[in-house]
C-alpha cells in the first residue's frame, strides 16, 4: 500500500516473509549459541577462530578481523582480550606498522576449533541445512546473494 508521503508499505506477503526471516535469524543464532556453550565459546568466538584459521599464518590484522566479523574495533578488542585469557588467541605487533596489531590463533585455539567444529557443523545441519531441500537451499542462496552484495557495497562506503 502506498501513501501520500511516498512510503511503500509492505504487503501482507512481504510482511510475512520479512518477519519469518527475522524469526529464523534470531532463533537460529540463539540455538547455535546454545550449542556452543558447553565448549565455553560464543558464536562470535567461533567466528573469530574460523576467520583466523582460514587466514595465512592463522593471523589477521585486528582492523580486518573487525570488518570480517562486523564488529567495532573497540568491541573486537574486548572480545580478543577475553579470548586471550582463554589462550585461544594472542596479539602480535605489526612490524611494518607499529600501531597495527594482529590477532593470531594459538595452538590451543586451533585444537579447540578442531574439537568444536564437528559439533557446530552438526548443529547447523540439524537446525538449518537438513530442514531445507537442496533445491530450496540453492534458491535461498541465489535469492540472498544480491542482498548480501548490496549490503557489503553499502558498508564499504562508511
Amino acid at each position: 500500500m502506498d501513501t501520500d508521503n511516498g512510503t511503500r508499505w509492505l504487503t501482507t506477503d512481504e510482511q510475512r516473509a520479512w518477519r519469518t526471516h527475522l524469526e529464523v535469524s534470531r532463533l537460529l543464532s540463539y540455538q547455535l549459541e546454545r550449542d556452543l556453550q558447553p565448549y565455553g565459546l560464543t558464536l562470535n568466538d567461533y567466528e573469530i577462530l574460523v576467520n583466523l584459521s582460514e587466514s595465512p599464518e592463522s593471523r589477521m590484522r585486528m582492523s580486518d578481523l573487525a570488518a570480517a566479523t562486523l564488529q567495532s574495533k573497540s568491541r573486537l578488542s574486548h572480545q580478543i582480550t577475553r579470548m586471550e585469557k582463554a589462550a585461544l588467541v594472542r596479539r602480535e605487533s605489526c612490524e611494518s606498522d607499529k600501531r597495527g596489531l594482529f590477532a593470531v590463533l594459538t595452538d590451543h585455539g586451533w585444537q579447540t576449533l578442531q574439537e568444536v567444529a564437528p559439533h557446530h557443523v552438526d548443529s547447523v545441519r540439524r537446525h538449518f541445512i537438513d530442514r531445507v531441500s537442496p533445491e530450496d537451499l540453492a534458491r535461498l542462496e541465489a535469492t540472498l546473494r544480491p542482498v548480501a552484495e548490496k549490503l557489503h557495497n553499502e558498508r564499504g562506503r562508511f
